[in-house]
């Protein structure tokens, strides 16, 4: 089986979730944490070298205060729960802001755990503009774009896999993104299934990965 390097996850339907179980939209948040924590390690168990969460953006952050601060904790718990394992972990997004989880401030610099492992990282407080901003500087030339990226340490994804049933990246890494194949569950994240992966999986085998050749 060809099992691609690097996915990319976008755990949507948290709030859908609640909704649906007459819960605040907020509590769907924690829920989020198990699939999560079982995705790493499926993945890891399948040779994936690398693993790409997004936890929130910065345009999520104009939601109600309680989400904010739901899923900002979710983001600490999640970490917290991946430091467990055997993962080299990287937290990426505007630590500057102060939205950011303090908490989370001595992850951004990539960090070996229980011996290292499967690379894993994750999105918090993330923006593709502001990822992109060394970019839009004029008379900007200082060679490889990807090492002008703030996300410069996460490498190019193979697949997307995105929960919850809508079909888009929501600027999730657009430059690392570019050649993604891009797969769709339907199932909302909370209610993740280990067919969910696999079928994904199943479904990269029968992509055609040019690579735009």
């Amino acid at each position: 089986m060809r099992i691609p390097k690097h996915i990319g996850v976008i755990p949507d339907g948290n709030r859908r979730w609640a909704v649906q179980r007459g819960l605040g939209k907020q509590e769907g948040y924690q829920h989020g944490l198990r699939p999560g924590l079982d995705l790493l390690k499926l993945a890891s168990e399948a040779g994936v070298s690398e693993i790409t969460y997004y936890g929130f953006t910065t345009d999520n952050c104009k939601r109600p205060a309680r989400q904010v601060e739901a899923f900002s904790k979710a983001c600490v718990d999640a970490v917290q729960l991946m430091t467990s394992q055997p993962v080299s972990l990287l937290v990426v997004g505007d630590q500057t802001a102060s939205l950011f989880p303090k908490e989370l401030i001595p992850y951004t610099v990539r960090t070996d755990f229980n011996g290292g492992g499967i690379k894993v990282n994750l999105l918090v407080n993330y923006g593709w503009e502001w990822d992109l901003a060394n970019l839009e500087r004029p008379g900007n030339h200082r060679g490889n774009i990807c090492h002008q990226l703030r996300s410069w340490d996460i490498s190019r994804v193979d697949l997307v896999i995105r929960w919850g049933g809508m079909r888009r990246l929501s600027g999730f890494l657009p430059v690392q993104s570019v050649y993604a194949d891009f797969y769709v569950v339907d199932r909302l994240w909370p209610d993740f299934q280990q067919e969910d992966f696999s079928q994904a999986l199943q479904w990269y085998q029968k992509q055609d990965v040019t690579l735009g050749g």
